[in-house]
Formats: C-alpha cells, structure tokens, sequence
C-alpha cells in the first residue's frame, strides 16, 4: 500500500469511528495515533513529526478566540432561566394572537430575538413549547405546524449572531468574528422572511390549521399590551447593541472597541442584569448556568484536542492533497464546488453535531475553498446555514428529541389534553428542513445576502497608477530652453548648404 490511497482509507475510518456511537472526541484521538503509527512503521513520516503534536495541542488551549465560547455560553444559559422568553412569547402571542396564524408568527419572531441573546438550542426549543404549545393546541392549531414552528424558529439561533457555530467557523478559517456575524445577519432575516411568507401561504391555503385566537382570549390591551411586548424588546435590543457593537458585528458599525472574549464578558453580565430586572437571579440558577457551561466548553475543548490529532496525522500523509485534487476536479467550478460540499454536509449532519462538523471537517475544506477564490465569509456562513438542518433531521434531529421530551411532559402534567405522536413531529419538521435548505440554494447563487454587510474593501488597480514629481519653475524654464536651442540645431543642419562643405567641379574641394 502507498500513501496516497491512505488518506482516502483515513477518511473513511472517521466516517466509520464517528458512526460506532463512541464520544467522537475520543475516537478521533485513536484513530489518529493509530494512523500515526502505521505510517511511521510505513516510513511516511519520520517519528519525529508527532512531536508536532504537544505544540498543536498547546495552541488550542493558548487560542484567546476560544474564551469567547464559556462568556456566550454562560449568557445564553442564564437568559434561558430569567423569565425573558416567558414575557416576550405571552406579549407577542396577545399581539398577533387575534389573526390567523398569529401564534406562530409570534413564535418565529420571538424565536429570532431570543437566538440574538441566547445562542443555544436546546433551552430555547424548551421554553416556547412549554409555553406555546398548549395555547396553540388549545385554539386548534394543526399539530404538525405546532411542532414544525417550534423546532425551526429554535434552531434559527445557530445562524443569528452570536451564534456559537459562528465563532468556531471564524476561528477554523481564520476569519474575523465581527466579519462572521456581519455576514450572516442577511442569511438570518431572509430566514425569518421564508418561515414567515410559508405561514402566510399556509394560511390561505388550508386556515383551519392556523386559526385565530378569540380577541376575548386576551388578558392585556392597547398602552398595557405595548408596554409588556416593549419591556421584552428593549432590554434585548440593548443587549444585542453592547455585545455585538463593541466588536463590530453589527451593520454599519466598522470599528471594533472589544474582542470577542471581552464582548462575550460584557454579554454574560448583562444576562445577570437582565435575569436581576426580572426578579429571577438567584444561586441555584447561576450554578445550573455555570455547570451547562463548563459541560459544553470541555466538550468543545476535547473534540479540538482529538481534531487535531487526526487532523495532523492526515496532513502528513498528504490528506489534504488528496481532498484538493478530488473537490477541485468536480464540474462547474465554484458553484460545483459549493453544492458538492453542502449536499456531503446535510447528510453528514444526521449523525454528526455542528461542533464535530466544524473541528474535524471544515479545515479539509477551508483551503480548498481559499484556492478557488471563494470569500470564505459567504462559505462559512454557508456552511452555517446548512448545519441548522442538523437540529431537525429526522430522526436524529436534536431539536427534535427536546421537543419529543418537553412534549411527553406536559402532557403527564395536564398541560396539554392529547399526547404528541413521534410522527407528527418528524412529519411536522420535514417543511422546514426544506425551508432551510431553500435558504441555503438562495445564499449559494445570490452571494450578496452575505457580503451585503460587510466593509467594502478599497481595490487599488496597479495599471492605473500615476505618479507624478513636482518640478520647480526654474528648472521647467531651464528645460524649455534647453529643448528650443536642440530644436535650433537640427533645423540649421537640415537647411540647404548646410549639410556638408562646398565641392569644386568634378568632385574636388576648393
């Protein structure tokens, strides 16, 4: 065996290792340290290069990018717990409720603020079904809708800065964070737009599924009503300003006053504050928040460290030579290229978490995407894009699975008066998955929604350039007359007589 069918057997190993079920932070480290040692018996490498390996795992844990993740992590887990998606989800619903598919444009909605302040999944899927799936079960909302809603407007959180997945994609391809989420601001509202609009259709189309609520039905009106949905919005407008401002991830904003640590530092304590204004901080949730953060940031830390050493192992038997040469030989250049990886990427995603994409995979495909001349904000954001889809992928979806447990609890506590069938949650998410990914075809062949954004970089073309030396008026005169006594010259010595000296007849000088 030579060393160049290695790398595609490597691969197919860590496809194999990534679907046995074992913590794939794990699994990547064997993997890679047994490779290691085959090709050093091979004689590929020399023993030496996995010396390497203690330096590339002292990087990771020197990357200041990295601190981010505790600082946000910690913010989104205490903004679940503090009353905030309560208030807002009971204000917007009493707003929109009384027209048809009010409910589930105030899901959406409150979806897309909460996954401004949040960036987790997991409670934000909890908290609107505890919330809004009785009250639309209650109104007679088609169940399949309910769920399909509820999961979609959850995930939508991936993609809205300050998504996790977006610091990890601006760290994998070497990209600034503020760049990162500038570019996928459009990608979030267009988002927005396209769960909204499939609303608006479904309820012309079939409006028994999405029923208004009886304008009886509400508790609150006109000054008071505003009031509470502006007591909501407010303060996450102002959180949302201060975090993603400061490190210039916002529209418009083209100067950077803090990292992305220290504006995550900033984010964690205003959720503190936020969690204070509503009366719910207090010791037992800052320790449930401070645990899920520390759980989720030493997953994070060890999926790297096993990344990386597979990853190591994989560039020295000329890996990513072999990946190179198979993505840039596909039809159609760079849009052959796109569509390739994000169709390799979805179905990847049934089994695999967007952290495990984004470690293991994506620095195969960054440089390869590099040498294409591909703006590698529009491809990680695109990347981005696509991993939502992992949360609600039949049947492993993990949005899908919260759901699933939310559901079965309120139906044992009374909440809700039928049990939620597992089909009508997988059923009910297949529309959005296919939303999603029409979000994905748009942001593949229309580019601008995420380069719309960001700074216009200044193109400078060398041919044109000019450069001019200022010249004294002394020496312009001295050179006008300089030229005039040359033209002087050779005009005399073209007069006639003037060319060569006068001849006698027959050719002899006088």
């Amino acid at each position: 065996m030579n060393m160049q069918d290695f790398a595609p057997l490597m691969f197919g190993g860590l496809i194999l290792v990534m679907l046995i079920g074992f913590p794939v932070a794990f699994s990547l480290s064997a993997l890679g340290l047994l490779c290691g040692f085959i090709a050093i018996e091979m004689g590929w490498f020399p023993a030496a290069f996995m010396a390497n390996l203690p330096f590339n795992v002292f990087g990771i844990l020197s990357n200041e990018l990295l601190l981010a993740i505790p600082f946000f992590t910690l913010m989104g887990s205490i903004l679940e717990k503090c009353g905030l998606a309560e208030d807002m989800l009971d204000s917007m619903g009493q707003l929109f409720g009384p027209a048809r598919g009010g409910l589930g444009y105030s899901v959406i909605i409150v979806g897309f603020i909460l996954g401004a302040i949040t960036g987790t999944v997991a409670g934000q899927v909890i908290a609107m079904a505890m919330i809004s799936l009785p009250v639309m079960m209650r109104y007679g909302y088609n169940m399949r809708y309910a769920t399909g809603v509820l999961a979609a407007s959850g995930t939508i959180t991936q993609l809205v800065p300050p998504s996790l997945v977006l610091v990890v994609m601006a760290d994998q391809l070497g990209q600034p964070v503020g760049d990162m989420y500038k570019g996928a601001w459009g990608p979030s509202i267009l988002q927005v737009l396209i769960f909204a609009l499939y609303t608006f259709c479904l309820t012309r189309l079939r409006p028994a599924y999405l029923p208004g609520v009886p304008a009886s039905a509400r508790t609150l009106d006109g000054w008071a009503l505003w009031k509470k949905c502006l007591r909501g919005i407010i303060p996450s407008a102002v959180l949302i300003f201060a975090v993603l401002g400061s490190m210039g991830g916002l529209p418009g904003i083209n100067t950077a006053i803090a990292t992305p640590t220290e504006a995550g530092a900033m984010g964690a304590v205003g959720a503190f504050l936020l969690a204070a204004l509503h009366r719910r901080l207090s010791w037992p949730m800052i320790k449930e928040g401070m645990t899920g953060t520390m759980r989720i940031t030493a997953m994070v830390v060890f999926i790297l460290i096993g990344s990386r050493v597979f990853s190591l192992v994989f560039q020295g038997v000329d890996g990513a030579v072999w990946v190179e040469h198979m993505l840039t030989g596909l039809p159609g250049g760079q849009t052959g290229f796109l569509i390739a990886v994000n169709i390799f990427i979805f179905f990847l995603a049934f089994f695999l978490d967007f952290f495990e994409i984004a470690f293991i995979i994506l620095p195969m495909l960054g440089p390869v995407a590099e040498k294409m001349g591909i703006n590698m904000i529009w491809f990680g954001v695109l990347i981005c894009v696509n991993m939502q889809t992992s949360f609600m992928h039949p049947p492993f979806g993990f949005a899908l699975f919260y759901l699933r447990g939310i559901s079965d609890t309120l139906f044992k506590a009374g909440a809700i008066p039928v049990k939620v069938e597992s089909k009508d949650i997988y059923l009910g998410a297949i529309p959005w998955v296919l939303l999603q990914l029409v979000l994905v075809v748009v942001v593949i062949f229309v580019p601008q929604t995420v380069t719309v954004f960001l700074d216009k970089k200044e193109s400078i073309d060398t041919d044109k350039v000019q450069i001019e030396m200022p010249v004294e008026e002394e020496n312009n005169a001295t050179a006008e007359d300089e030229q005039k006594a040359v033209d002087e010259l050779f005009r005399n010595a073209d007069s006639p007589g003037a060319a060569a000296p006068a001849s006698a007849p027959g050719g002899a000088p006088k």
